[in-house]
């Protein structure tokens, strides 16, 4: 039996700068990649996934940049940015 793995993939947009744990420096707003992989939960009677990696592209998208990183994020540290930048100023 293999296991399959799946990645999926969405944009964020961020109203304001924000620092990662993954991050020396504060990123600036912008609309940033997150990609999510999973894999099969083997050995259970239906489909099922788990969370293997979540990674955080930067710099954001609409910069232009010589290089680019992609760096491992917590879930519920990007859910801890998503909502601070949904809060009003």
């Amino acid at each position: 039996m293999t296991m399959s793995i799946r990645s999926s993939e969405a944009l964020v947009t961020l109203s304001h700068p924000f620092r990662t744990s993954g991050l020396d420096a504060v990123q600036p707003a912008g609309t940033y990649r997150v990609v999510t992989d999973e894999e099969e939960i083997i050995g259970i009677s239906f489909l099922a996934f788990r969370r293997t990696a979540t990674t955080l592209h930067v710099p954001a998208i609409e910069i232009s940049a010589t290089a680019r990183q992609v760096v491992a994020i917590d879930p519920a540290e990007l859910d801890a940015i998503l909502e601070a930048d949904s809060r009003p100023a």
